[in-house]
């Protein structure tokens, strides 16, 4: 995914912009960055943090920084922000987002006079130096993000630091958010609107879809007016935000515990304890508990000392085996006992079945799974919420082509996402089986943009359901 933070402010921002940008660790894994703008000019540092935190990295930097005005990011996978010298002047770009359009952009811009892009180690094109370059095709900079959003197939949101101010762009759809903060002297912008609230800021507002606007010292100036239409993530609540946070007004801790309510309000199984696979599924479980009246218990605690983000390193092999060796069990709240399970999602289903046979291993009698959030059936196009090779991936998927073939329609895909059809039952029989769940039900999406709260034409459900 990746996350990003902005400051500007009357006095020096690095120590805003440091903090306000380790807080969005929890939504990259591979490079950390940081560019500010001071009486020397423009000074930036990027760091790899596959294998040690953001903070650790930057610590150097951050004594030997000064500006004004900064911005930092966190993430997913390319290195960035880039700082471009351009016929805008020079200026630090940094983005969050998709682009699934490369090809057909970077030909255009080719036959507009651009000469060559830079490769990335993997071959790749970084999303951020393309975008900068859609933004230099056009007159001004303001022109230039209004053009980037209308060529991007995907989501782009976009940060611009300039010596006069930053820019700042919300995705045409707003699939990701954007908050600003305020204090005395300075402004600030966000993915994650906690980011700010312990360096002294509060709530000033949140940027619409495709809303552009210039942030100063003194001031917010909203350039571009936002868009009517929204749809945000309903994977920010469900996994990817954190617990703090809150989007268009609503809380992702409330949002979970309503979720967890609403999975309890359909289900009659009968079970000693409810647990959440820690972190992102405790807060489900909690809703869960308080709703059924049976007892919350943490039969297992997450060791992070060393491995602090879940999302580290970037292999999935090594993924599924650190998230293993991080699990600890505790085995007087786990022998003998029937539990309820509760975890974000399944994607692969690899994880969730190691700590379901971890769970039986320690002792359980039965683990009845409950996923948060409805089956996963169509990978992302919009976010880099995962970065599968393919919609096979997803167990979901998998489970589908092996009863129906390769060739699947889009007519039957729904018919397997529709929660009272037959074909529902039998793949969610099949990937209990795989997975050696003692029983297994999903969150309904009905369910799900309840717990939310948001009318359900503004938020993005195509995971689930296919539907853009």
């Amino acid at each position: 995914m990746g996350g990003f933070f902005a400051v500007a402010s009357k006095e020096d921002c690095v120590f805003d912009l440091f903090f306000g940008t380790d807080y969005h660790s929890h939504l990259g894994t591979r490079r950390g960055g940081m560019a500010v703008y001071g009486k020397k000019g423009f000074d930036r540092a990027i760091h790899n943090i596959e294998n040690s935190p953001f903070r650790t990295k930057f610590e150097k930097d951050v004594n030997e920084m000064e500006g004004s005005l900064g911005i930092g990011c966190i993430s997913d996978y390319e290195p960035q922000p880039l700082i471009v010298r351009s016929h805008h002047g020079t200026y630090a770009i940094t983005t969050v987002g998709k682009i699934n359009n490369t090809d057909k952009i970077v030909s255009e811009i080719f036959s507009a006079g651009n000469t060559h892009f830079l490769e990335m180690s993997g071959g790749d094109i970084n999303a951020t130096e393309l975008c900068a370059a859609i933004i230099n095709q056009r007159d001004n900079i303001v022109e230039g993000l209004k053009y980037a959003q209308e060529l991007i197939d995907g989501s782009m949101s976009i940060m611009i630091l300039t010596p006069k101010g930053i820019y700042v762009a919300r995705d045409r759809m707003g699939r990701t958010p954007i908050a600003i903060g305020h204090k005395k002297g300075a402004y600030c912008a966000a993915f994650e609107s906690f980011a700010y609230l312990n360096l002294g800021y509060t709530d000033h507002k949140e940027l619409g879809p495709g809303e552009i606007c210039v942030i100063t010292p003194e001031s917010v100036i909203t350039l571009v007016d936002p868009g009517k239409e929204m749809k945000i993530c309903a994977f920010l609540w469900v996994y990817y935000g954190y617990p703090s946070s809150s989007y268009e007004g609503i809380s992702v801790e409330r949002m979970r515990y309503n979720c967890g309510s609403l999975l309890s309000k359909r289900d009659d199984v009968k079970a000693d304890i409810v647990a959440g696979v820690p972190d992102s599924g405790t807060a489900h479980a909690i809703g869960y508990a308080n709703e059924s009246g049976i007892p919350f218990s943490r039969p297992f605690i997450k060791y992070t000392p060393t491995w602090p983000r879940s999302f580290m390193p970037t292999m999935q092999s090594k993924r599924n085996l650190i998230a293993k060796m991080k699990l600890i069990p505790v085995h007087d709240l786990i022998k003998d006992k029937s539990m309820v399970l509760i975890d974000d999602s399944i994607v692969r289903g690899t994880q969730l079945r190691e700590t379901t046979e971890f769970l039986y291993q320690s002792g359980a009698r039965e683990v009845h799974i409950r996923p948060a959030c409805p089956p996963l059936l169509f990978g992302c196009k919009f976010l880099n919420f995962s970065r599968s090779n393919s919609d096979m991936d997803l167990i979901g998927r998998r489970v589908i082509a092996v009863k129906e073939g390769d060739d699947v329609s889009n007519e039957v895909l729904l018919d397997y996402a529709d929660p009272n059809s037959d074909r529902y039952s039998s793949m969610l029989e099949e990937i209990r089986k795989q997975l050696n769940f003692t029983t297994l039900r999903y969150h309904r999406l009905d369910d799900l943009l309840e717990s939310i709260g948001l009318d359900s034409d503004k938020v993005c459900t195509y995971c689930w359901s296919g539907k853009e």
